[in-house]
């Protein structure tokens, strides 16, 4: 292997270290969350998340269309620009796009608030949810413009800030949600809806933070005047437009998840008002069983999808530039392999200890909460799929082939959407989005193959080894969990949380003594740490 595609490989690792454990912690502070908040709740636990999901739900599509996919243009036109030596284009894009989004997110902003009652009334709801989502435009205000800075960190494949960011703009999102619920719940008045409102205004609290920390990065690293230089003699509004016309094909295909969880939003309560007899309430509830509920877990476990795609798009894009192919293969094959390595196993180990691990988080689960939470836990390796093959496509300039996929797979589920509800009720959302997302796996899948030529046998070798491995820990896991029922049963969220903690460290070392021995995990810590490990673990 070349010295440059050395070089690379370190990049990727080291960006995918630093945006899967900022992933990871955020991910996991905003599920861990939960087990707090969900008690102090009270009797009004599962209706406070169902219409806080609801709320998050549209607030995170306003963010999508405020920001139109540009952290990601962003890194891709500033990885272009700094390919090609021209790292003032860089500067200049920053410039002009920072006072676009800044007056973006204003718009924005003000339409998701005056609007509010009118998106409550879509889905079912009504008044509870108007507050809900009036106190996230707050955060639609800020996130455009700090998202251009994420994006220019990303595009100079220095990934520490942006990934210091999440982890400031989680904790302090966390500790605003639980001391004003815990205030209110326990020592005010008790309104389960100020509660929950003031639960989605600590995104905009928490982005205060994020902000905070971009800019000291950039101050620290000698960007910041730069950055806020004036006289520019490139013209930056062609920059500007350029880089819109990179940013709209990503807004449509990475929407595809959030736009899919709105469309049940707005059909499940309404048209199972035709097919059943459900309250409101208990309707509110189920939606919070199918979506709110596994969200928490199903989130950790893509959000390494997100950290491989987004980590990997700069470099395939330099590589797609000067025309080696044969580089950029190498990269969708390893990403391909990465995101697998983590989420088969992770994903059935979530189910092996899929009881006592929703009583840690909402208590002991009745039959219907645990199936959908199965099937949605099952369902997390095609969105992980889709989260990395989808930037992949477009890091390659193949906009209009990743948008085409897009819309099928979105026909797919909206023709699907109300014949799966009327026949499996809240099942229905979730099999109809499996088959929406299934079509443009395949047709990008195929496309990425075609252009980079990909050795599809690699990846088919590579994913039986990881899926062997995954049986391999189900067998022995399954067994261990089998001789360890003689001595306790999980019951209780504390003995629940000890089981899953004990199961989870078995199946973990397991399957990583496992991957160490066969070599894979070498392509996610890098085979210098791996040979450590080995010698470490005497696996050599």
């Amino acid at each position: 292997m070349s010295n440059e595609n050395n070089h690379q490989q370190a990049q990727m690792l080291r960006g995918t270290a630093w945006l899967t454990a900022s992933n990871f912690i955020s991910r996991l502070l905003g599920a861990i969350y939960i087990i707090p908040w969900y008690i102090w709740m009270g009797s009004y636990a599962a209706t406070a998340n169902g219409l806080f999901t609801m709320g998050y739900n549209i607030y995170a599509w306003f963010l999508l269309v405020s920001t139109a996919g540009i952290p990601v243009a962003v890194a891709k036109q500033v990885a272009k620009y700094n390919t090609m030596r021209e790292e003032e284009h860089s500067f200049a894009l920053i410039r002009s796009f920072l006072g676009f989004m800044t007056g973006l997110g204003l718009v924005f902003a003000l339409v998701l608030y005056v609007f509010a009652p009118w998106l409550a009334d879509l889905s079912g709801v009504g008044k509870d949810l108007i507050p809900i989502m009036q106190s996230l435009a707050w955060a639609v205000l800020i996130f455009p413009s700090m998202s251009v800075i994420r994006g220019f960190f990303q595009g100079m494949n220095n990934l520490k800030p942006y990934a210091m960011s999440q982890i400031a703009e989680q904790v302090i999102r966390v500790i605003w949600m639980l001391l004003a619920t815990f205030i209110i719940m326990k020592i005010g008045s008790g309104d389960y809806l100020a509660a929950v409102t003031q639960s989605t205004f600590a995104a905009f609290v928490g982005m205060v933070a994020s902000f905070a920390v971009l800019i000291y990065f950039l101050a620290k690293e000698g960007l910041l005047k730069r950055v806020l230089e004036t006289g520019d003699k490139i013209n930056s509004k062609r920059l500007l437009v350029d880089t819109i016309k990179e940013a709209i094909p990503f807004i449509l295909t990475g929407s595809a998840i959030q736009l899919f969880q709105i469309l049940d939003q707005m059909t499940f309560i309404n048209s199972m008002s035709w097919f059943s007899n459900y309250s409101n309430e208990d309707l509110v509830v189920m939606f919070s069983y199918f979506s709110a509920n596994p969200n928490k877990i199903t989130m950790i476990l893509i959000s390494v999808g997100v950290s491989i795609g987004s980590v990997g798009l700069p470099l395939l894009t330099e590589n797609y530039v000067k025309g080696d192919l044969k580089a950029a293969s190498r990269l969708v094959q390893d990403s391909i392999t990465m995101l697998f390595l983590f989420l088969l196993p992770a994903t059935v180990g979530v189910v092996m200890v899929g009881e006592p691990l929703y009583t840690v988080f909402y208590g002991k689960p009745d039959s219907l909460a645990m199936g959908l939470f199965v099937f949605a836990v099952l369902q997390s390796t095609i969105l992980g799929l889709y989260m990395v093959l989808s930037p992949m496509l477009q890091a390659m300039f193949r906009n209009r082939k990743a948008v085409l996929y897009f819309i099928y797979g979105s026909i797919a589920k909206l023709v699907l959407q109300i014949p799966t509800i009327a026949l499996f009720h809240s099942y229905g959302p979730l099999i109809s989005t499996t088959i929406g997302l299934i079509i443009p796996n395949i047709l990008m899948y195929r496309d990425i193959c075609k252009v980079t030529g990909v050795k599809r046998k690699v990846i088919l070798k590579r994913t039986i080894l990881i899926s062997l491995l995954t049986l391999f820990m189900f067998l022995v896991v399954g067994i261990l969990q089998w001789i360890l029922g003689f001595v306790f049963q999980p019951s209780g969220r504390l003995w629940s949380f000890l089981y899953v903690a004990l199961v989870g460290a078995m199946g973990g070392g397991v399957y990583g003594v496992m991957s160490l021995r066969t070599h894979l995990l070498d392509k996610v810590i890098g085979k210098t740490q791996a040979d450590r490990l080995r010698i470490k673990l005497k696996l050599t």
